[in-house]
C-alpha cells in the first residue's frame, strides 16, 4: 500500500478564524468535488450512527446466516444480492459503516496522541532531543505502513482492535515529522520570542503557540488519513488479520467472495465498491480543505 502524500509539504496555512470560514464556505460552494465528498461522509455518518434502523436486515448484517437465501444474486428483495451464507449484502455493508468509522477515528486520534506532542517537542527544543527523537521516528517510517502493521497484529493476534492499534503504531510518524517542520517554522517568531522573553513556561508555549497554530495542516492530514485508514483496515481484514467472522467488516466480506468472483460476482464488488466510495469522500473533503488552507492554491 503506497501512503498518500503529507501535507507537510504544504509549507504555509492561513490561520484559522472567522474569514477562514467564510473563505471555506465560498471555496467549498465553488467546488462541486467537494460537495460530493461532503455527500459521502454524511451518508457514512448517518450509516454509523442508524444503520441498524437503516438496514433492511439488521440481524442478517450483523452476521446471522439464512442458508435457504444463500447466493442470490441483485434483485428487488436483496437490492444487493446475499452471500455464500445468505446474509444480506446491502445490510452488511450498512452495518459495516459503524466499525470502519469508529476505527478509523480511533487510529487517527491515537497516531495524533502520539505522534503531535513529539513532533512539537524536537520541532521546538532542536539539538540532541530533535536528532534522537527523528531517528526513532526514522525506524518507524523505515518499514512500509501496512508491512509493519502485519507484523504487530501478528504478534497482537487478529481483531479489529489490535489491528486500529497495529495501524497507529504505523501511523505516527507522519504526524511526527509534520508537527516537527511546523514547530521549526514557528520557533523563531517573533510572538514565540516574545513568550519566552516574558519567561512564558515552555509547556505553555508550546500549546498555546506552537501546537495551536500547527492544527490547521494536521486537521487536513487527519482528513485524509481517515479515507487511507479505512483502505488499510479492509486490507487486514481481506488477509485475515483484522475483523474476524461473522463481524460485518468491508474488507472481510471481500475476501469472503473472492472465491466467487465469476459466479457471484456481487459478493466482493459491492463492499469493494464501499471501500472505495468511503475513501474518495475523505479524499475530497481533504483536497478542498488543502486547496482553502493553502494561499498558494491555483483554485480560488
Amino acid at each position: 500500500m503506497t501512503r498518500p502524500p503529507t501535507t507537510a509539504l504544504i509549507p504555509t496555512f492561513t490561520p484559522m478564524g472567522e474569514s477562514s470560514f467564510t473563505r471555506i464556505r465560498r471555496v467549498i460552494l465553488r467546488d462541486p468535488m467537494a460537495m460530493v465528498g461532503i455527500t459521502i461522509v454524511f451518508v457514512i455518518i448517518v450509516l454509523a450512527l442508524f444503520g441498524e434502523w437503516i438496514a433492511p436486515y439488521p440481524e442478517q448484517g450483523a452476521g446471522s446466516p439464512r442458508p435457504s437465501m444463500r447466493g442470490i444474486g441483485p434483485g428487488a428483495e436483496y437490492l444487493l444480492g446475499t452471500d455464500q451464507l445468505g446474509r444480506d449484502i446491502l445490510s452488511r455493508i450498512i452495518m459495516g459503516t459503524r466499525p470502519a468509522l469508529v476505527i478509523s477515528v480511533f487510529v487517527v486520534a491515537l497516531a495524533m496522541v502520539i505522534g503531535i506532542p513529539l513532533g512539537a517537542i524536537a520541532g521546538y527544543r532542536g539539538g540532541w532531543l530533535d536528532q534522537v527523537l527523528m531517528r526513532i521516528t526514522e525506524v518507524f517510517q523505515s518499514f512500509p505502513p501496512l508491512l509493519l502493521a502485519m507484523v504487530t497484529v501478528a504478534i497482537l493476534g487478529p481483531s479489529l482492535f489490535n489491528a486500529g492499534i497495529a495501524l497507529a503504531i504505523s501511523w505516527w510518524p507522519w504526524y511526527a515529522r509534520l508537527v516537527r517542520a511546523e514547530a521549526q517554522a514557528l520557533r523563531d517568531r517573533p510572538f514565540v520570542e516574545a513568550a519566552r522573553a516574558t519567561g512564558v513556561p515552555t509547556w505553555r508555549v508550546l500549546t498555546r503557540h506552537i501546537l495551536r497554530n500547527c492544527m490547521t495542516p494536521i486537521f487536513v492530514q487527519a482528513t485524509v488519513d481517515i479515507g487511507s485508514v479505512i483502505l488499510a483496515m479492509g486490507a487486514l481484514a481481506f488477509i485475515g488479520l483484522g475483523a474476524q467472522p461473522p463481524e460485518p467488516d468491508w474488507g472481510l466480506m471481500v475476501n469472503e467472495g473472492r472465491g466467487l468472483i465469476f459466479d457471484q460476482w456481487w459478493i466482493s464488488t459491492f463492499p469493494g465498491l464501499a471501500i472505495f466510495v468511503a475513501v474518495l469522500g475523505f479524499n475530497l473533503i481533504g483536497d478542498s480543505l488543502r486547496d482553502v488552507f493553502d494561499p498558494r492554491s491555483v483554485k480560488r
